[in-house]
């Protein structure tokens, strides 16, 4: 197995950020090759123990559903290899984790559909009956598989700070009201059939992020990552059960692990530097990634 790549480094091309996961390096003035690292973030703080192969498996489930959705929106890639870009002794951190992308001009905003109760939007539920600014029926348990899915967006968070969720009035007035429609039907969309197919590989789809950039005749375009175990809540079908958390086939694992640890016997408080999580837990991570890209592509 090839070791882990916690950081890749390019000496052949500027680099133009470092995301949670994501390395991202200029391609002349139109395009990013965007590397996806073994890099773990929790509560929007990256950890410090890469989980190996994880890149690889984002990468390959994102261009997965770019193909199996392209008739729904565009997507960001070029169709071009990654490996084409680069110089030869930089290939090994490039191929199979990486995408040759074109520039777009972000939205403010990630895109978050949820098609069950769980996470921060079954707290907010427990709150006030609401998620997002969203009514939702009283009664409702965790897990509640929700009577249609919802549109709740959030804020953008840079690394160490936290994504924060908006309601659609929020939205509208980051990204004014005809492109806020637009973008949340685009994701109910996608979710919805997304969620469908991934039913008949016995996977449940509780939730998940888009994000969308505007190209140069400003055509909504999706990018980044889509429908991973990173941005997404993955459940098992077998072994789902409404009124308790579910078995989880993301990185659920390592959230509950992280709220459960103590720091100087305190709970951890969701800052930098995050525990280091056991080798175990890295292990069943891991398995957990490629068990999805394995049940999705079979």
């Amino acid at each position: 197995m090839k070791p882990a790549l916690f950081e890749s480094r390019l000496h052949s091309l500027p680099l133009l950020h470092r995301g949670k996961v994501r390395d991202n390096y200029a391609v002349g003035d139109d395009r990013i090759l965007m590397i996806a690292t073994d890099r773990l973030s929790a509560f929007d703080v990256v950890l410090g123990q890469p989980i190996p192969g994880k890149g690889e498996v984002l990468t390959q489930v994102a261009l997965f559903w770019f193909d199996r959705l392209a008739h729904i929106v565009p997507n960001h890639l070029t169709g071009q290899a990654p490996e084409s870009v680069v110089a030869p002794d930089e290939v090994d951190q490039v191929r199979g984790r990486s995408m040759l992308v074109r520039r777009l001009k972000p939205l403010p905003i990630e895109a978050v559909v949820r098609g069950y109760l769980a996470g921060s939007g079954w707290k907010e539920y427990q709150a006030g009956g609401a998620v997002c600014g969203v009514a939702l029926p009283p009664g409702l348990q965790q897990a509640s598989r929700l009577p249609q899915p919802i549109f709740t967006p959030a804020t953008k968070a840079e690394a160490g700070a936290h994504d924060e969720n908006i309601d659609f009035v929020t939205t509208e007035r980051l990204i004014g009201a005809e492109l806020a429609a637009q973008v949340r039907d685009v994701s109910l969309r996608l979710y919805q059939q997304a969620a469908a197919y991934a039913l008949t590989r016995g996977i449940i789809v509780a939730d998940t992020k888009f994000e969308f950039g505007l190209d140069e005749s400003g055509r909504l375009t999706v990018m980044d990552e889509m429908l991973t175990p990173d941005s997404s809540r993955f459940w098992p079908v077998e072994g789902y059960r409404e009124g308790r958390s579910p078995p989880s086939l993301d990185k659920q694992l390592v959230r509950d692990w992280l709220e459960a640890c103590r720091v100087d016997g305190k709970p951890w408080d969701k800052k930098a530097p995050a525990p280091e999580l056991p080798a175990q837990l890295v292990r069943k991570i891991e398995a957990r990634y490629r068990e999805v890209y394995t049940l999705l592509s079979s």
